[in-house]
C-alpha cells in the first residue's frame, strides 16, 4: 500500500507504535521513528531494516517545540520528503471523575495527547502539501462511551478528534488528508499484564478475563496491534484517497458507529 513512501511514526512504543512502524515497512515505506527512548527506537529500526526498508531514529520529546522541529528537519534531510504522518504519542490521563480531577493534571495530559499531534502536523504541513500526503491520528474507543472514571481520557481524545477533523477541512484544499483510527482494547503486552493482574485479584484464570471482555465484541476477540496498524496505514495510502475527516473504529465490533 505504501511502496516507496516515507512515513513518520510519532510515538513509537512497544505495542501499537511498533506495529505501525514495522507494518509500514512491510507495506513498502521507509520509516522515521520518533519517541523519547533511543534504545527502543533502535530495536524497532532493526525490524524495519529486516523488512527491507530504511529507518531513521530520531529521539524526540514531542511536547517540545524545538525537538519537534528538529525531528521534521531530520526527516527531510534524510529522505527529502514525508508522505505520511501517524501521531501515536499518548500518556494516560488521570482516571478520575471530571468533577474531581486536578486541572493541572488535565493540562499535562493535553500536551502529549492533543497538542503534540497538532504541533507536528503543523510543522510537517509544507512537506505533506508538497507530497500530497496524509495524516492519521490514533484516537480511542473512549469516544464511544462515557463510563466512569474515563472522563479525562475522553476529554483528551475528543479534543484530538476535533484537531483531526478541523485540520481535514483546513488542509483538504491543499491536497492533504487527515483521518483518525479509534481502537478499542488492543491485545498487546500491557493489556496482558492488566488482565493477569485482574485475574490474580479475582483468583480466576487470565483467559476468563479475556473471554469476559471479548464477549462484548461481535467477533468475540480483541484487536491485535497489527490489525489496528493496518487500518491506520490504509488511511495513509492511496487506497483511501477519497477519505478525509473520518474516524475509523477498529474494535472487533465492541461499539458500532
Amino acid at each position: 500500500m505504501l511502496a516507496d513512501k516515507v512515513v513518520l511514526v510519532a510515538g513509537v512504543g512497544p505495542g501499537l507504535g511498533q506495529a505501525l512502524a514495522v507494518r509500514a515497512a512491510q507495506h513498502g515505506a521507509d520509516v522515521v521513528l520518533a519517541a523519547r527512548t533511543e534504545s527502543f527506537l533502535a530495536e524497532v529500526a532493526g525490524k524495519v531494516t529486516a523488512a527491507g526498508r530504511h529507518a531513521l531514529v530520531v529521539p524526540t520529546d514531542l511536547t517540545d517545540d524545538d525537538a519537534s522541529a528538529a525531528l521534521m528537519r531530520a526527516a527531510l534531510d534524510r529522505f527529502g520528503r514525508v508522505d505520511g504522518l501517524v501521531t501515536n504519542a499518548f500518556v494516560m490521563p488521570p482516571m478520575r471523575a471530571l468533577g474531581k480531577v486536578d486541572l493541572d493534571d488535565l493540562r499535562a495530559s493535553f500536551d502529549v495527547n492533543v497538542l503534540a499531534a497538532l504541533r507536528l502536523t503543523r510543522l510537517l504541513t509544507p512537506a505533506l502539501v508538497e507530497s500530497g500526503g496524509a495524516v492519521v491520528m490514533v484516537n480511542s474507543a473512549v469516544l464511544r462511551h462515557s463510563r466512569h472514571p474515563f472522563g479525562p481520557y475522553k476529554l483528551a481524545k475528543a479534543g484530538l478528534l476535533a484537531v483531526a477533523q478541523n485540520l481535514a477541512s483546513e488542509l483538504g484544499p491543499k491536497g492533504v488528508r487527515v483521518n483518525s483510527v479509534a481502537p478499542g482494547w488492543i491485545w498487546a503486552d500491557s493489556l496482558r499484564m492488566w488482565f493477569d493482574y485482574q485475574a490474580t485479584q479475582r483468583e480466576v484464570p487470565p483467559q476468563q478475563i479475556y473471554d469476559e471482555i471479548a464477549a462484548g465484541t461481535d467477533l468475540r476477540r480483541l484487536p491485535e496491534p497489527d490489525e489496528v496498524a493496518d487500518a491506520a496505514l490504509f488511511l495513509l495510502s492511496g487506497l483511501a484517497r477519497g477519505i478525509t475527516g473520518q474516524c475509523l473504529d477498529v474494535n472487533c465490533g465492541e461499539f458500532h458507529h
